[in-house]
């Protein structure tokens, strides 16, 4: 396994539990909106493994608020939001085509994707891109054996959750997430844990048949 980062020393956090856990896996610092950078990532796993068996997509920022955004945060939200996915996706396919059927990507998305967000229209316009870059990717891998799926997460209970109010980081923000809560019908928000199992599931041959989809993991946020 290989876990990229932009900060490596986060990447190597994560190998670390990877191998506490019993796995092996290699650690490397990676800006995803650096296409050379992924070039050369995906280089060293060809080099190394010669195939890869499943990409997992997991990037992006909350973006700038209101309607009236600067060019350079607009550009900032396309990078990060949406260059990194489509290059994050594409440069692996001949790696994954040589898994010979067992190709996967999932690509992290946001229930604010599909409902849409009324803090920020920038953050739901990039990140909704990855649904309908899901199902071309799923048409074109479809004939090289590679599945491409999307999850849609609501609230996650992380420390990144306090950057989606406006001057609340580092702050208590409990008063602000409990109006959050209040408009899931599960009534909490969900813990990073139960995102990985979803994923873990597109991934593996339990979803060998499921392609082109995205599957909100919000507590039922979109459904209200």
């Amino acid at each position: 396994m290989w876990v990229a980062d932009r900060n490596q020393e986060s990447a190597e956090a994560v190998v670390e539990e990877i191998i506490a856990a019993g796995g092996t896996a290699v650690g490397v610092g990676v800006d995803a909106t650096d296409v050379d950078a992924l070039k050369a990532l995906f280089g060293r796993i060809d080099a190394e493994h010669g195939v890869l068996h499943a990409v997992h997509y997991q990037v992006g920022i909350p973006a700038a608020a209101g309607l009236e955004v600067g060019e350079a945060d607009w550009q900032l939200a396309m990078d990060v939001n949406m260059k990194s996915a489509f290059y994050s996706a594409t440069l692996g396919f001949d790696l994954l085509e040589k898994a010979r059927g067992k190709g996967s990507v999932t690509l992290t998305s946001t229930a604010a994707a599909i409902i849409g967000s009324g803090r920020s229209p920038l953050y739901s316009m990039t990140k909704g891109a990855l649904l309908p870059l899901a199902r071309s990717l799923a048409v074109i891998g479809g004939k090289r054996g590679i599945r491409v799926n999307v999850v849609a997460p609501g609230m996650v209970e992380t420390p990144m959750l306090s950057s989606f109010f406006p001057g609340a980081e580092g702050k208590d923000t409990s008063e602000l997430m409990k109006g959050f809560r209040d408009t899931v019908p599960l009534g909490r928000g969900a813990q990073a844990r139960e995102i990985g199992d979803v994923i873990a599931f597109l991934n593996s041959d339990d979803a060998s048949y499921v392609t082109g989809v995205t599957i909100p993991v919000d507590g039922g946020a979109t459904i209200v």
